[in-house]
This record gives structure tokens, sequence and C-alpha cells, in this order.
């Protein structure tokens, strides 16, 4: 890969379903993907699958060697994980510290801010298989950002390098939109669930094959509406 303006040495925390994902398509963008963050056997075929070279470290080396990191761990752990960092002085000040949380925005990265860190807020919204698959999902993908002001370019630069589309959400509404991520992500489940139930029970056999054009054609006619 040639060396481009712009590029950045990514390093990638977390090995679930989204991160080796956004890894590889910024890494297809130009980018280089430093290492990943994961201590799961699943996340290391993960980052084997769709990494293929890219080395496994821990987590105080890649923060290290990163001039973005990329976080991509439960909404949970986020918190815990930023603080921490902090207090053993990993962040670098001018380094790019993005999470992928939907319910949080730039707030829960105020120890990396402190430490001169460059803190943005960047969830795709799509739900993740961890697979290839996703990177082709991606490109017909909205992005929610959040970041302030003088580096929301940023953000949005690096959604657009991800394939996707940026929307700006604003850090007094990211709570309120991580709800709704939540609501539709839960409710598409369990309706799913559901319908696959009650057709199996009326003898339907693959009931994912006859729901599948039947709900993406509905949900798309009911987003057009």
């Amino acid at each position: 890969m040639t060396e481009r303006a712009g590029r950045l040495g990514i390093g990638v925390i977390g090995g679930g379903h989204v991160g080796p994902v956004l890894g590889a398509a910024l890494g297809g963008a130009g980018h280089a993907i430093v290492g990943v963050a994961t201590v799961s056997d699943e996340g290391r075929e993960r980052v084997e699958a769709l990494l293929p070279g890219v080395p496994v470290l821990t987590v105080p080396e890649l923060v290290e060697r990163s001039e973005l990191v990329l976080i991509a761990v439960p909404d949970a752990e986020l918190p815990d994980l930023v603080a921490g960092l902090a207090a053993v002085g990993a962040w670098q000040p001018g380094q790019l510290v993005v999470h992928t949380a939907p319910g949080h925005g730039v707030a829960v990265l105020q120890p990396a801010l402190a430490a001169g860190a460059i803190p943005l807020a960047i969830h795709p919204a799509m739900v993740f298989t961890g697979t290839s698959i996703d990177l082709v999902r991606l490109q017909a993908t909205w992005c929610a950002v959040t970041a302030p002001t003088p580096v929301l370019p940023i953000a949005q630069a690096l959604v657009v390098e991800l394939g996707a589309e940026p929307v700006v959400v604003s850090e007094a509404q990211r709570a309120r939109y991580g709800e709704v991520v939540a609501a539709a992500r839960g409710f598409a489940t369990d309706a799913v669930a559901g319908f696959v139930s009650e057709l199996r029970e009326a003898g339907v056999e693959q009931p994912t094959r006859l729901l599948g054009p039947l709900i993406r054609s509905a949900v798309e006619t009911a987003l057009a509406d």
C-alpha cells in the first residue's frame, strides 16, 4: 500500500462483531491497522479472517502505537476502560479516540480529552455479523457522529471512508438516540422470532425464507411512507 496524505495508524480495541469489521473498512480506505486488542478465541479468529497479518496486542501496547484508537466494546465497559487507561497515563496528546457505543457521546471520553486526546463518537446504525458481509452493508448505512464542533469534520470524514453516510447527533441527544437504536433492534429480534415460531406451528417449512422478503419489503414501504 502506498503512502497517502492523511493516512493514520489505527488500533482497534475489541474483537467482537464490530471492531474488526470497521478496522477492515478503514484499512481498505488506505489507513494502516497496527493491531487489535482482544482476549477471546472468537476475536482472534475474526482478526485472522478480516485483518490477516494484523497482530493481536495488549491494550496498552495498542494505545501506545496508535494515532487513532477505535474502541468497539459494549456500552457498559466503555467508561471504566477509558478511565483506566487515563489512570495509567496511556492516552497521548493529539491522539484520536473513537468509540462506537450508540448510547454515549463524547463525555465518556473526558479522561482521554483531559490528557490531550481528540474525542469522537461514531455509531454505525446496523446490526453486525462480524464477517465480510458487513463491509458491503456499510455501503448502505448511516453513522451517528458526535464530536466537539472543531473536530466534527474529522468524524464525518472517517464515516465516509468507512463507505457510510454521517448524520450528526448532538451530545445532549446521544442517550436518547441510543435508546431508540436499542428499542428498534430489540423489537426486530423479538418480532422475527415470534413470527418464525408461529409459522412453524402453522406448518410452514423454512419460515425464514418466507419472512425475509416479506419483512424487508414491508419495512422499505413503511420507511418510504
